[in-house]
């Protein structure tokens, strides 16, 4: 909305009065102008960009055909797209707005945050698109989404961010956190495409809509997709830890909180605890109620989820559990997932 305040700041003198002889009229074609131009440049920086995703492959054991979106984000040929849109695939066609049509292949995928990236093999230079820092993007602010809807391809839609922060759980069963809800229409094919701000920048990549629901749409945020984009990068996969048990979330009876000195209402309860992992060889328990790891309060299962990110691979972790003893600390050094 830069741009829209910007062109009113300039059309109106200084004390805020509307220009003399102007009508509201004449103020709302002003301001529906200057939307128009902010969409309009948008469209043209980011749409060269966006790619048709064309899925061959095979999905339950029987062949299959799907479409989705992309967005090149460097001129090399890197592509985000969702991880949905390309499961199971074993040819993979990515064609351009301007016609050039060319293969891709896969370089790695998230499934947790619904998130591929891709490889396009051709040797051309191509257009790209600049991801946004997500963390600025405000609720109200214009958004954009270009794709692929139903088969039509460079499709766009315009609208407002509605919310921002808010989690969507992935087909892993994992929650996917600070996610962007649109009311910019999406529909099967737009899977992928960029969403984009009124600068020409990517806030986010859609990814679902809720299915009789009108203009409530969802998209992983920029940030996401850059750190799943550097993971995948540098290692094929997004790394992740674990310690090795098998939870649940609980409600926090009040005076077992109480006692403890918490105020959370709920915590994770461990239910199993698997031979010779981290969490067995540092003396967790079935039936600990995990409440804090590293200072940080857990009130359920995908609080630990969140928290057990790349960072603490391979680093001591501090996790808070109560026991008929009390509170209690276990030192434990979480391992890479794919150990």
């Amino acid at each position: 909305m830069r741009n829209v305040l910007g062109f009113l700041g300039s059309a109106q003198p200084a004390s805020g009065a509307p220009p003399a002889g102007a009508t509201s009229a004449d103020l709302d074609d002003e301001l529906l102008d200057s939307y128009s131009r902010a969409v309009v440049d948008a469209v043209d920086a980011v749409a060269p960009a966006v790619v048709h995703v064309e899925v061959t492959g095979v999905r339950q054991g029987r062949r299959s055909e799907g479409t989705g979106s992309g967005v090149v984000v460097s001129p090399d040929g890197l592509i985000l797209t969702n991880n949905h849109v390309i499961d199971g695939a074993r040819e993979i066609a990515v064609s351009l707005s301007d016609g050039r049509k060319f293969g891709a292949r896969a370089l790695g995928r998230d499934p947790d945050t619904d998130l591929a990236v891709l490889r396009g093999e051709t040797g051309e230079t191509l257009p790209t698109a600049r991801l946004a820092n997500s963390k600025s993007v405000r609720q109200g602010q214009i958004a954009i989404a270009i794709g692929n809807p139903l088969g039509f391809q460079s499709t766009v839609t315009a609208g407002i961010v509605s919310a921002v922060g808010r989690s969507l759980r992935a087909q892993s069963g994992r929650l996917i956190g600070d996610v962007i809800q649109t009311d910019a229409a999406l529909n099967p094919g737009n899977s992928g495409g960029p969403l984009v701000n009124s600068a020409g920048q990517i806030i986010g990549i859609n990814t679902a809509v809720i299915m009789g629901a009108q203009g409530i749409c969802f998209s992983v945020a920029s940030n996401t997709a850059l750190h799943a984009l550097t993971q995948i990068l540098a290692h094929g996969r997004v790394r992740r830890a674990r310690i090795g048990i098998v939870a649940e979330q609980m409600p926090l009876p009040p005076r077992l909180a109480y006692k403890a000195g918490l105020s959370q209402a709920s915590a994770v309860r461990v239910r199993e605890v698997q031979d010779g992992s981290p969490a067995a060889l540092a003396g967790l328990r079935v039936g600990d109620i995990v409440v804090r790891l590293d200072a940080e309060i857990v009130t359920g299962v995908d609080d630990l989820f969140r928290m057990l990110d790349e960072r603490r691979i391979d680093k001591e972790v501090a996790i808070t559990v109560v026991r008929s003893s009390g509170l209690s600390e276990v030192a434990v050094r979480p391992i890479d997932r794919e150990q």
